[in-house]
Protein backbone atom coordinates (compact mmCIF):
# COMPACT_ATOMS: atom_id res chain seq x y z
CA UNK A 1 0.00 0.00 0.00
CA UNK A 2 1.15 3.63 -0.44
CA UNK A 3 3.35 5.03 2.32
CA UNK A 4 1.16 8.13 2.69
CA UNK A 5 -2.47 9.14 2.45
CA UNK A 6 -2.35 12.06 0.05
CA UNK A 7 -5.90 13.17 0.86
CA UNK A 8 -4.90 13.67 4.52
CA UNK A 9 -1.80 15.62 3.53
CA UNK A 10 -3.70 17.85 1.12
CA UNK A 11 -6.37 18.54 3.73
CA UNK A 12 -3.79 19.72 6.26
CA UNK A 13 -1.80 21.73 3.77
CA UNK A 14 -4.58 23.45 1.85
CA UNK A 15 -7.93 23.18 3.67
CA UNK A 16 -6.51 23.74 7.15
CA UNK A 17 -3.26 25.74 6.82
CA UNK A 18 -4.25 27.48 3.58
CA UNK A 19 -0.80 27.11 2.05
CA UNK A 20 -1.94 28.95 -1.07
CA UNK A 21 -2.30 32.13 1.03
CA UNK A 22 1.48 32.21 1.35
CA UNK A 23 1.58 33.24 -2.31
CA UNK A 24 0.45 36.70 -1.18
CA UNK A 25 3.89 37.19 0.39
CA UNK A 26 6.50 38.77 -1.91
CA UNK A 27 8.89 35.80 -1.58
CA UNK A 28 6.30 33.44 -3.08
CA UNK A 29 4.72 35.81 -5.60
CA UNK A 30 3.71 34.11 -8.84
CA UNK A 31 3.38 30.67 -7.25
CA UNK A 32 0.08 28.83 -6.94
CA UNK A 33 -1.62 25.93 -5.18
CA UNK A 34 -1.29 24.01 -8.47
CA UNK A 35 2.50 24.46 -8.30
CA UNK A 36 2.51 23.07 -4.77
CA UNK A 37 0.36 20.09 -5.72
CA UNK A 38 2.61 19.31 -8.68
CA UNK A 39 5.65 19.36 -6.41
CA UNK A 40 3.93 17.02 -3.95
CA UNK A 41 3.02 14.74 -6.86
CA UNK A 42 6.71 14.47 -7.71
CA UNK A 43 7.69 13.77 -4.11
CA UNK A 44 4.96 11.14 -3.80
CA UNK A 45 6.13 9.36 -6.97
CA UNK A 46 9.74 9.31 -5.78
CA UNK A 47 8.62 8.03 -2.37
CA UNK A 48 6.62 5.16 -3.86
CA UNK A 49 8.87 4.23 -6.78
CA UNK A 50 12.38 4.86 -5.42
CA UNK A 51 12.48 5.10 -1.63
CA UNK A 52 9.89 2.54 -0.50
CA UNK A 53 11.23 -0.44 -2.52
CA UNK A 54 14.64 -0.17 -0.84
CA UNK A 55 13.36 0.39 2.70
CA UNK A 56 13.36 -3.24 3.85
CA UNK A 57 16.38 -4.44 1.81
CA UNK A 58 18.56 -1.68 3.25
CA UNK A 59 17.52 -2.68 6.77
CA UNK A 60 19.08 -6.13 6.36
CA UNK A 61 22.05 -5.02 4.23
CA UNK A 62 23.51 -2.18 6.27
CA UNK A 63 26.21 0.26 5.13
CA UNK A 64 29.64 -1.38 5.05
CA UNK A 65 33.12 0.05 5.58
CA UNK A 66 35.56 -1.39 3.10
CA UNK A 67 39.24 -2.11 3.58
CA UNK A 68 39.93 1.02 1.54
CA UNK A 69 38.19 3.16 4.15
CA UNK A 70 35.21 3.90 1.91
CA UNK A 71 31.60 3.42 2.99
CA UNK A 72 29.29 1.60 0.63
CA UNK A 73 25.53 1.88 0.94
CA UNK A 74 22.84 -0.48 -0.23
CA UNK A 75 22.55 0.18 -4.00
CA UNK A 76 18.85 0.90 -3.65
CA UNK A 77 19.52 3.70 -1.17
CA UNK A 78 22.17 5.13 -3.45
CA UNK A 79 19.81 5.04 -6.42
CA UNK A 80 16.88 6.52 -4.49
CA UNK A 81 18.83 9.49 -3.17
CA UNK A 82 20.41 9.97 -6.59
CA UNK A 83 16.93 10.08 -8.12
CA UNK A 84 15.90 12.68 -5.51
CA UNK A 85 18.89 14.86 -6.35
CA UNK A 86 18.49 14.43 -10.12
CA UNK A 87 14.84 15.49 -9.81
CA UNK A 88 15.95 18.64 -7.99
CA UNK A 89 13.88 18.23 -4.83
CA UNK A 90 16.81 19.55 -2.78
CA UNK A 91 16.16 22.93 -4.43
CA UNK A 92 12.59 23.24 -3.13
CA UNK A 93 13.11 26.01 -0.58
CA UNK A 94 16.44 27.36 -1.89
CA UNK A 95 16.49 31.00 -3.00
CA UNK A 96 16.03 31.63 -6.71
CA UNK A 97 19.30 33.58 -6.57
CA UNK A 98 21.05 30.30 -5.75
CA UNK A 99 19.22 28.30 -8.40
CA UNK A 100 16.34 27.15 -6.21
CA UNK A 101 12.56 27.00 -6.56
CA UNK A 102 11.99 29.28 -3.53
CA UNK A 103 8.92 27.32 -2.41
CA UNK A 104 7.54 27.74 1.13
CA UNK A 105 9.11 25.65 3.86
CA UNK A 106 5.58 24.43 4.58
CA UNK A 107 5.38 22.81 1.14
CA UNK A 108 8.91 21.43 1.34
CA UNK A 109 8.08 19.90 4.72
CA UNK A 110 4.97 18.19 3.37
CA UNK A 111 7.01 16.74 0.50
CA UNK A 112 9.70 15.49 2.87
CA UNK A 113 7.00 13.76 4.96
CA UNK A 114 6.23 11.60 1.89
CA UNK A 115 9.90 10.61 1.52
CA UNK A 116 10.31 9.94 5.24
CA UNK A 117 7.22 7.75 5.42
CA UNK A 118 8.65 5.61 2.62
CA UNK A 119 12.24 5.33 3.87
CA UNK A 120 13.19 7.33 6.92
CA UNK A 121 16.88 6.39 6.87
CA UNK A 122 17.48 7.21 3.22
CA UNK A 123 15.64 10.52 3.65
CA UNK A 124 18.36 11.56 6.10
CA UNK A 125 20.88 12.20 3.32
CA UNK A 126 18.96 14.98 1.54
CA UNK A 127 17.44 16.28 4.78
CA UNK A 128 20.86 16.91 6.36
CA UNK A 129 22.33 18.26 3.15
CA UNK A 130 19.54 20.78 2.64
CA UNK A 131 19.99 22.09 6.17
CA UNK A 132 23.78 22.18 5.74
CA UNK A 133 23.57 24.21 2.53
CA UNK A 134 21.06 26.58 4.13
CA UNK A 135 23.55 27.40 6.91
CA UNK A 136 26.28 28.08 4.36
CA UNK A 137 23.95 30.29 2.30
CA UNK A 138 22.96 32.23 5.43
CA UNK A 139 26.36 32.71 7.07
CA UNK A 140 29.03 31.88 4.49
CA UNK A 141 30.95 34.27 2.28
CA UNK A 142 30.00 34.46 -1.42
CA UNK A 143 32.99 32.26 -2.27
CA UNK A 144 32.07 29.73 0.43
CA UNK A 145 28.55 29.56 -0.98
CA UNK A 146 29.99 28.97 -4.45
CA UNK A 147 32.44 26.27 -3.32
CA UNK A 148 30.41 24.42 -0.68
CA UNK A 149 26.67 25.18 -0.96
CA UNK A 150 26.37 25.20 -4.74
CA UNK A 151 27.64 21.61 -5.19
CA UNK A 152 24.93 20.46 -2.77
CA UNK A 153 22.31 22.44 -4.68
CA UNK A 154 23.48 20.81 -7.89
CA UNK A 155 23.51 17.30 -6.45
CA UNK A 156 27.30 16.90 -6.69
CA UNK A 157 27.77 16.77 -2.91
CA UNK A 158 25.89 15.96 0.28
CA UNK A 159 26.32 17.59 3.66
CA UNK A 160 26.51 16.61 7.32
CA UNK A 161 26.61 18.18 10.78
CA UNK A 162 29.53 17.20 13.03
CA UNK A 163 28.85 18.12 16.64
CA UNK A 164 29.19 15.25 19.13
CA UNK A 165 32.40 13.47 20.09
CA UNK A 166 33.04 10.12 21.77
CA UNK A 167 33.43 11.82 25.15
CA UNK A 168 31.15 14.80 24.55
CA UNK A 169 27.63 14.07 23.39
CA UNK A 170 25.08 16.79 24.08
CA UNK A 171 27.55 18.65 26.34
CA UNK A 172 29.11 20.52 23.45
CA UNK A 173 31.11 22.85 25.68
CA UNK A 174 33.37 19.87 26.37
CA UNK A 175 34.35 19.13 22.78
CA UNK A 176 38.11 18.81 22.16
CA UNK A 177 38.38 18.96 18.37
CA UNK A 178 40.93 21.70 17.83
CA UNK A 179 41.66 24.13 15.00
CA UNK A 180 45.03 25.74 14.21
CA UNK A 181 45.31 28.78 11.89
CA UNK A 182 46.58 27.89 8.41
CA UNK A 183 46.46 31.14 6.47
CA UNK A 184 43.69 32.55 4.34
CA UNK A 185 42.49 32.58 0.76
CA UNK A 186 39.59 33.86 -1.31
CA UNK A 187 37.16 31.63 0.66
CA UNK A 188 38.22 33.05 4.03
CA UNK A 189 40.37 32.04 6.98
CA UNK A 190 41.76 28.50 6.84
CA UNK A 191 42.42 26.17 9.77
CA UNK A 192 43.82 22.67 10.29
CA UNK A 193 41.47 20.54 12.38
CA UNK A 194 42.32 17.49 14.49
CA UNK A 195 39.92 15.43 16.57
CA UNK A 196 37.19 12.82 16.47
CA UNK A 197 33.48 13.22 15.80
CA UNK A 198 30.92 10.54 16.73
CA UNK A 199 27.36 9.72 15.58
CA UNK A 200 27.80 11.51 12.26
CA UNK A 201 24.97 10.45 9.97
CA UNK A 202 25.91 10.40 6.30
CA UNK A 203 29.61 11.11 6.88
CA UNK A 204 30.51 8.17 4.65
CA UNK A 205 28.52 7.63 1.45
CA UNK A 206 28.95 6.66 -2.19
CA UNK A 207 26.04 8.68 -3.61
CA UNK A 208 27.99 11.81 -4.52
CA UNK A 209 31.73 12.38 -5.01
CA UNK A 210 31.99 14.93 -2.21
CA UNK A 211 30.67 15.40 1.32
CA UNK A 212 30.66 18.82 2.95
CA UNK A 213 31.00 18.62 6.73
CA UNK A 214 30.00 21.45 9.07
CA UNK A 215 32.31 20.86 12.04
CA UNK A 216 32.26 22.41 15.50
CA UNK A 217 35.75 22.87 16.93
CA UNK A 218 37.73 25.18 19.20
CA UNK A 219 40.52 27.44 17.96
CA UNK A 220 43.71 26.91 19.96
CA UNK A 221 44.85 29.64 22.32
CA UNK A 222 48.37 30.99 21.85
CA UNK A 223 49.61 28.62 24.57
CA UNK A 224 48.10 25.59 22.85
CA UNK A 225 45.17 25.22 25.26
CA UNK A 226 41.55 25.27 24.21
CA UNK A 227 39.00 27.87 25.31
CA UNK A 228 36.53 26.61 27.88
CA UNK A 229 32.80 26.27 27.43
CA UNK A 230 30.49 26.89 24.52
CA UNK A 231 31.64 30.47 23.87
CA UNK A 232 34.90 29.10 22.52
CA UNK A 233 33.24 26.98 19.82
CA UNK A 234 33.69 27.95 16.17
CA UNK A 235 32.23 26.49 12.97
CA UNK A 236 34.23 25.20 10.01
CA UNK A 237 33.53 23.99 6.49
CA UNK A 238 35.48 20.77 6.00
CA UNK A 239 34.99 19.11 2.59
CA UNK A 240 35.90 15.52 1.86
CA UNK A 241 37.53 16.66 -1.37
CA UNK A 242 39.54 19.86 -1.31
CA UNK A 243 38.73 22.60 -3.84
CA UNK A 244 41.34 23.89 -6.26
CA UNK A 245 42.10 26.89 -4.03
CA UNK A 246 43.46 24.62 -1.27
CA UNK A 247 47.21 24.68 -0.66
CA UNK A 248 48.75 22.25 -3.13
CA UNK A 249 45.56 21.99 -5.16
CA UNK A 250 42.59 19.67 -5.01
CA UNK A 251 42.66 16.19 -3.56
CA UNK A 252 41.37 14.23 -0.56
CA UNK A 253 41.19 16.07 2.74
CA UNK A 254 42.75 14.63 5.91
CA UNK A 255 39.56 12.82 6.96
CA UNK A 256 38.91 9.16 7.71
CA UNK A 257 35.86 7.09 8.59
CA UNK A 258 37.17 5.17 11.60
CA UNK A 259 34.10 3.01 12.10
CA UNK A 260 30.37 2.57 11.68
CA UNK A 261 27.78 2.41 14.44
CA UNK A 262 25.38 -0.52 14.18
CA UNK A 263 21.90 0.66 15.01
CA UNK A 264 18.71 -1.01 16.22
CA UNK A 265 16.87 0.54 13.28
CA UNK A 266 17.26 3.46 10.87
CA UNK A 267 19.91 1.35 9.18
CA UNK A 268 19.88 2.60 5.60
CA UNK A 269 22.01 5.66 6.40
CA UNK A 270 25.60 5.33 7.57
CA UNK A 271 26.35 6.55 11.08
CA UNK A 272 30.04 7.15 11.53
CA UNK A 273 33.01 7.84 13.74
CA UNK A 274 34.87 10.51 11.77
CA UNK A 275 38.53 11.23 12.48
CA UNK A 276 40.01 14.56 11.42
CA UNK A 277 43.73 15.14 11.01
CA UNK A 278 45.15 11.67 11.57
CA UNK A 279 47.49 12.15 8.64
CA UNK A 280 46.05 9.11 6.90
CA UNK A 281 44.77 10.94 3.85
CA UNK A 282 46.90 14.05 3.36
CA UNK A 283 49.42 14.15 0.56
CA UNK A 284 53.08 13.37 1.36
CA UNK A 285 54.82 16.51 2.49
CA UNK A 286 51.55 18.29 3.17
CA UNK A 287 50.62 19.73 6.54
CA UNK A 288 48.69 17.28 8.73
CA UNK A 289 45.18 18.14 9.80
CA UNK A 290 41.90 18.38 7.97
CA UNK A 291 41.67 21.67 6.11
CA UNK A 292 38.65 23.74 6.99
CA UNK A 293 37.35 27.26 6.40
CA UNK A 294 35.92 29.34 9.24
CA UNK A 295 32.23 30.23 8.95
CA UNK A 296 31.40 33.55 10.57
CA UNK A 297 33.66 34.77 13.36
CA UNK A 298 35.60 32.82 16.00
CA UNK A 299 33.35 31.83 18.89
CA UNK A 300 30.13 32.10 16.87
CA UNK A 301 30.01 28.43 15.97
CA UNK A 302 27.28 27.22 18.27
CA UNK A 303 25.04 30.23 17.63
CA UNK A 304 25.32 29.69 13.86
CA UNK A 305 24.93 25.95 14.13
CA UNK A 306 21.67 26.36 16.03
CA UNK A 307 20.01 27.12 12.69
CA UNK A 308 20.84 23.63 11.42
CA UNK A 309 20.23 22.02 14.81
CA UNK A 310 16.75 23.53 15.09
CA UNK A 311 15.91 22.58 11.51
CA UNK A 312 17.10 19.05 12.24
CA UNK A 313 15.01 18.92 15.43
CA UNK A 314 11.86 19.80 13.51
CA UNK A 315 12.74 17.21 10.87
CA UNK A 316 13.22 14.56 13.56
CA UNK A 317 9.66 15.26 14.70
CA UNK A 318 8.50 15.13 11.09
CA UNK A 319 10.13 11.74 10.58
CA UNK A 320 8.51 10.38 13.72
CA UNK A 321 5.13 11.70 12.59
CA UNK A 322 5.58 10.09 9.16
CA UNK A 323 6.40 6.71 10.70
CA UNK A 324 3.41 6.92 13.05
CA UNK A 325 1.23 7.86 10.09
CA UNK A 326 2.38 4.92 8.00
CA UNK A 327 2.00 2.50 10.92
CA UNK A 328 -1.56 3.69 11.45
CA UNK A 329 -2.45 3.19 7.78
CA UNK A 330 -0.99 -0.32 7.80
CA UNK A 331 -2.71 -1.41 11.00
CA UNK A 332 -6.02 0.11 9.92
CA UNK A 333 -5.98 -1.88 6.69
CA UNK A 334 -4.96 -5.02 8.56
CA UNK A 335 -7.78 -4.58 11.10
CA UNK A 336 -10.38 -4.37 8.32
CA UNK A 337 -8.97 -7.38 6.44
CA UNK A 338 -7.98 -9.82 9.20
CA UNK A 339 -10.84 -11.90 10.65
CA UNK A 340 -10.49 -13.28 14.13
CA UNK A 341 -12.85 -13.92 17.05
CA UNK A 342 -16.58 -13.39 17.51
CA UNK A 343 -18.24 -10.09 18.34
CA UNK A 344 -18.81 -9.43 22.05
CA UNK A 345 -22.50 -8.90 21.42
CA UNK A 346 -22.86 -12.30 19.72
CA UNK A 347 -20.41 -14.90 20.98
CA UNK A 348 -22.19 -17.62 18.99
CA UNK A 349 -21.81 -15.92 15.62
CA UNK A 350 -21.10 -18.51 12.90
CA UNK A 351 -17.91 -16.89 11.58
CA UNK A 352 -15.02 -14.72 12.80
CA UNK A 353 -15.37 -10.98 12.31
CA UNK A 354 -12.76 -8.44 11.19
CA UNK A 355 -10.50 -7.21 13.97
CA UNK A 356 -11.99 -3.76 13.63
CA UNK A 357 -15.20 -5.07 15.25
CA UNK A 358 -13.40 -5.54 18.60
CA UNK A 359 -13.57 -2.57 21.00
CA UNK A 360 -9.90 -2.54 22.00
CA UNK A 361 -8.76 -2.65 18.38
CA UNK A 362 -11.05 0.28 17.59
CA UNK A 363 -9.53 2.14 20.53
CA UNK A 364 -6.00 1.56 19.22
CA UNK A 365 -6.90 2.62 15.69
CA UNK A 366 -8.51 5.86 16.83
CA UNK A 367 -5.59 6.54 19.19
CA UNK A 368 -3.11 6.02 16.36
CA UNK A 369 -5.14 8.25 14.07
CA UNK A 370 -5.17 11.06 16.63
CA UNK A 371 -1.45 10.76 17.33
CA UNK A 372 -0.38 10.47 13.71
CA UNK A 373 -2.57 13.29 12.43
CA UNK A 374 -1.81 15.46 15.44
CA UNK A 375 1.94 14.94 15.08
CA UNK A 376 1.93 15.70 11.37
CA UNK A 377 -0.25 18.76 11.94
CA UNK A 378 2.20 19.99 14.59
CA UNK A 379 5.14 19.67 12.17
CA UNK A 380 3.34 21.42 9.31
CA UNK A 381 2.13 24.18 11.63
CA UNK A 382 5.71 24.69 12.84
CA UNK A 383 6.95 24.80 9.23
CA UNK A 384 4.38 27.50 8.48
CA UNK A 385 5.72 29.48 11.45
CA UNK A 386 9.20 29.22 9.91
CA UNK A 387 7.84 30.69 6.67
CA UNK A 388 6.12 33.54 8.49
CA UNK A 389 9.12 34.23 10.74
CA UNK A 390 11.22 34.81 7.63
CA UNK A 391 8.77 36.36 5.17
CA UNK A 392 5.69 37.84 6.90
CA UNK A 393 4.78 41.34 5.79
CA UNK A 394 5.53 43.25 9.01
CA UNK A 395 8.22 43.09 11.64
CA UNK A 396 5.55 42.50 14.28
CA UNK A 397 4.23 39.44 12.42
CA UNK A 398 7.73 38.09 11.89
CA UNK A 399 8.62 38.59 15.53
CA UNK A 400 5.44 36.90 16.73
CA UNK A 401 6.00 33.91 14.44
CA UNK A 402 9.63 33.62 15.50
CA UNK A 403 8.71 33.61 19.20
CA UNK A 404 6.09 30.90 18.60
CA UNK A 405 8.56 28.86 16.49
CA UNK A 406 11.21 29.12 19.20
CA UNK A 407 8.72 27.99 21.85
CA UNK A 408 7.41 25.03 19.86
CA UNK A 409 10.67 23.67 18.43
CA UNK A 410 11.40 21.34 21.40
CA UNK A 411 7.75 20.25 21.40
CA UNK A 412 7.80 19.57 17.66
CA UNK A 413 10.93 17.47 18.05
CA UNK A 414 9.88 15.45 21.06
CA UNK A 415 6.09 14.99 21.04
CA UNK A 416 5.92 13.12 17.71
CA UNK A 417 9.05 11.16 18.71
CA UNK A 418 7.63 9.96 22.02
CA UNK A 419 3.99 9.48 21.10
CA UNK A 420 4.63 8.42 17.52
CA UNK A 421 6.49 5.52 19.10
CA UNK A 422 3.41 4.78 21.20
CA UNK A 423 1.39 4.73 17.98
CA UNK A 424 3.83 2.28 16.40
CA UNK A 425 3.55 0.13 19.54
CA UNK A 426 -0.20 0.01 19.03
CA UNK A 427 0.25 -0.82 15.33
CA UNK A 428 2.22 -3.91 16.35
CA UNK A 429 -0.43 -4.76 18.92
CA UNK A 430 -3.19 -4.60 16.31
CA UNK A 431 -1.23 -7.07 14.18
CA UNK A 432 -0.77 -9.40 17.16
CA UNK A 433 1.99 -11.99 16.79
CA UNK A 434 2.43 -11.13 13.12
CA UNK A 435 3.35 -7.59 14.09
CA UNK A 436 6.40 -8.86 15.95
CA UNK A 437 7.78 -10.57 12.86
CA UNK A 438 9.98 -9.07 10.16
CA UNK A 439 7.42 -10.23 7.59
CA UNK A 440 5.21 -7.27 8.47
CA UNK A 441 6.32 -3.66 8.13
CA UNK A 442 5.21 -2.43 11.55
CA UNK A 443 8.12 -4.24 13.24
CA UNK A 444 10.69 -2.18 11.34
CA UNK A 445 8.68 1.03 11.71
CA UNK A 446 8.94 0.66 15.48
CA UNK A 447 12.70 0.05 15.36
CA UNK A 448 13.24 2.96 12.99
CA UNK A 449 11.17 5.31 15.14
CA UNK A 450 12.97 4.36 18.35
CA UNK A 451 15.88 6.58 17.33
CA UNK A 452 13.79 9.74 17.18
CA UNK A 453 13.47 10.32 20.96
CA UNK A 454 17.29 10.19 21.10
CA UNK A 455 18.98 12.03 18.26
CA UNK A 456 19.21 15.81 17.99
CA UNK A 457 18.88 15.92 21.77
CA UNK A 458 17.09 13.40 23.95
CA UNK A 459 13.59 14.07 25.24
CA UNK A 460 15.01 15.17 28.59
CA UNK A 461 17.15 17.80 26.90
CA UNK A 462 14.14 19.08 24.97
CA UNK A 463 12.24 19.32 28.24
CA UNK A 464 15.01 21.41 29.78
CA UNK A 465 15.06 23.64 26.72
CA UNK A 466 11.31 24.22 26.90
CA UNK A 467 10.97 24.77 30.63
CA UNK A 468 14.26 26.46 31.51
CA UNK A 469 14.97 28.52 28.40
CA UNK A 470 11.59 29.06 26.79
CA UNK A 471 9.23 29.26 29.82
CA UNK A 472 11.28 30.32 32.83
CA UNK A 473 13.55 32.37 30.56
CA UNK A 474 10.82 34.80 29.48
CA UNK A 475 8.48 34.46 32.43
CA UNK A 476 6.00 32.46 30.36
CA UNK A 477 5.18 35.28 27.92
CA UNK A 478 5.43 33.19 24.73
CA UNK A 479 3.36 30.43 26.32
CA UNK A 480 0.70 32.94 27.42
CA UNK A 481 0.37 34.19 23.82
CA UNK A 482 -0.04 30.61 22.59
CA UNK A 483 -2.66 29.79 25.20
CA UNK A 484 -4.69 32.80 24.12
CA UNK A 485 -5.09 31.14 20.73
CA UNK A 486 -5.86 27.79 22.35
CA UNK A 487 -8.70 29.38 24.33
CA UNK A 488 -9.98 31.18 21.24
CA UNK A 489 -10.24 27.83 19.47
CA UNK A 490 -12.07 26.40 22.49
CA UNK A 491 -14.54 29.28 22.24
CA UNK A 492 -15.14 28.54 18.55
CA UNK A 493 -15.61 24.85 19.31
CA UNK A 494 -18.16 25.66 22.03
CA UNK A 495 -20.42 27.29 19.47
CA UNK A 496 -20.57 24.37 17.05
CA UNK A 497 -20.38 20.59 16.62
CA UNK A 498 -17.16 20.47 18.63
CA UNK A 499 -18.84 21.81 21.78
CA UNK A 500 -17.83 18.70 23.77
CA UNK A 501 -14.17 19.52 23.14
CA UNK A 502 -14.19 23.00 24.62
CA UNK A 503 -14.22 22.33 28.40
CA UNK A 504 -11.34 19.86 28.39
CA UNK A 505 -9.22 22.11 26.18
CA UNK A 506 -9.79 25.10 28.46
CA UNK A 507 -9.01 23.05 31.57
CA UNK A 508 -5.79 21.65 30.13
CA UNK A 509 -4.66 25.11 29.00
CA UNK A 510 -5.32 26.44 32.49
CA UNK A 511 -3.37 23.62 34.12
CA UNK A 512 -0.38 24.25 31.85
CA UNK A 513 -0.48 27.97 32.55
CA UNK A 514 -0.59 27.36 36.31
CA UNK A 515 2.35 24.93 36.11
CA UNK A 516 4.37 27.52 34.19
CA UNK A 517 3.66 30.05 36.95
CA UNK A 518 4.75 27.52 39.56
CA UNK A 519 7.99 26.93 37.69
CA UNK A 520 8.85 30.59 37.11
CA UNK A 521 7.97 31.52 40.69
CA UNK A 522 9.71 28.61 42.42
CA UNK A 523 12.12 29.63 45.16
CA UNK A 524 14.45 26.84 44.06
CA UNK A 525 14.97 27.11 40.27
CA UNK A 526 16.32 23.53 40.07
CA UNK A 527 13.21 21.83 41.48
CA UNK A 528 11.00 22.52 38.42
CA UNK A 529 13.66 21.06 36.12
CA UNK A 530 13.22 17.65 37.72
CA UNK A 531 9.75 17.75 36.13
CA UNK A 532 10.80 19.24 32.77
CA UNK A 533 10.04 16.12 30.74
CA UNK A 534 6.57 15.78 32.28
CA UNK A 535 5.96 19.48 31.54
CA UNK A 536 7.08 18.88 27.96
CA UNK A 537 4.66 15.98 27.54
CA UNK A 538 1.83 18.07 28.99
CA UNK A 539 2.61 21.04 26.75
CA UNK A 540 2.68 18.78 23.71
CA UNK A 541 -0.67 17.25 24.60
CA UNK A 542 -2.26 20.67 24.99
CA UNK A 543 -0.87 21.88 21.66
CA UNK A 544 -1.87 18.72 19.79
CA UNK A 545 -5.37 18.79 21.32
CA UNK A 546 -5.64 22.39 20.14
CA UNK A 547 -4.52 21.52 16.59
CA UNK A 548 -6.80 18.49 16.37
CA UNK A 549 -9.70 20.65 17.50
CA UNK A 550 -8.80 23.40 15.05
CA UNK A 551 -8.71 20.92 12.16
CA UNK A 552 -12.04 19.41 13.19
CA UNK A 553 -13.62 22.87 12.96
CA UNK A 554 -12.61 23.40 9.33
CA UNK A 555 -15.70 23.63 7.13
CA UNK A 556 -16.20 20.35 5.32
CA UNK A 557 -13.60 18.50 7.40
CA UNK A 558 -13.85 14.70 7.11
CA UNK A 559 -15.89 13.10 9.89
CA UNK A 560 -12.82 11.28 11.14
CA UNK A 561 -11.22 14.57 12.18
CA UNK A 562 -13.86 15.22 14.81
CA UNK A 563 -13.73 11.64 16.12
CA UNK A 564 -9.93 11.72 16.38
CA UNK A 565 -10.20 14.97 18.34
CA UNK A 566 -12.93 13.54 20.58
CA UNK A 567 -10.90 10.45 21.35
CA UNK A 568 -7.80 12.50 22.16
CA UNK A 569 -9.79 14.82 24.42
CA UNK A 570 -11.50 11.92 26.20
CA UNK A 571 -8.50 9.65 26.73
CA UNK A 572 -5.33 11.77 26.46
CA UNK A 573 -6.05 15.24 27.85
CA UNK A 574 -6.72 13.86 31.36
CA UNK A 575 -3.03 12.89 31.47
CA UNK A 576 -2.04 16.57 31.48
CA UNK A 577 -3.14 17.17 35.07
CA UNK A 578 -1.32 14.05 36.26
CA UNK A 579 1.93 15.06 34.54
CA UNK A 580 1.82 18.54 36.05
CA UNK A 581 0.76 17.62 39.59
CA UNK A 582 4.27 16.80 40.95
CA UNK A 583 5.59 20.14 39.70
CA UNK A 584 2.73 22.00 41.34
CA UNK A 585 3.35 20.10 44.57
CA UNK A 586 7.05 20.92 44.47
CA UNK A 587 8.15 17.28 44.56
CA UNK A 588 11.88 16.87 45.17
CA UNK A 589 11.99 13.08 45.36
CA UNK A 590 14.32 12.74 42.36
CA UNK A 591 16.61 15.49 43.64
CA UNK A 592 16.81 14.49 47.29
CA UNK A 593 17.12 10.71 46.94
CA UNK A 594 20.67 9.65 47.93
CA UNK A 595 22.81 8.00 45.29
CA UNK A 596 22.53 4.71 47.11
CA UNK A 597 18.76 4.76 46.62
CA UNK A 598 19.05 4.96 42.86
Amino acid sequence: MPAVNRADLDFMLFDWLGAERLTALPRFAGQSAEDYRAFLDLAERLAENEFLPTWKPSDSAEPALGADGEVRLHPGVRDAVRAYLDAGLQLATVDEAHGGMQLPITVGTAAMACIMAANIAASGFPMLSQANARVIAAYGTPRQIELFARPQHEGAALGTMCLSEPEAGSSLGDITTRARPAGADEAGRRFRLTGRKMWISGAGQDITPDTIHLVLAKIENDDGTLPAGTKGISLFLVPRLLPEIAPGGSGPNDLAIAGLNHKMGYRGISNCLLNLGEGTRHRPGGEAGALGWLVGEPGQGLAIMFQMMNEARINVGLGAAALAWRGYLLSRDYAFERRQGRPLEDRRAPAPVPLVRHPDVRRMLLAQKAIAEGALALCLYTARLADLAATAGTEEERSRAHARLDLLTPVTKSWPSEFGLEANHMAIQVHGGYGYTRDFDVEQLYRDNRLNPIHEGTTGIQGLDLLRRKIMGDGGAALAALLEEVRATADRAAAGPGAALAPGLRDAAGALEQAARSATGAADPVMPLAHATAFLHAAGHVVVAWLLTDMALVAGAPEGRLWAARHFHDTELPRVAAWLAPLGAGSRAALDAPDGAL
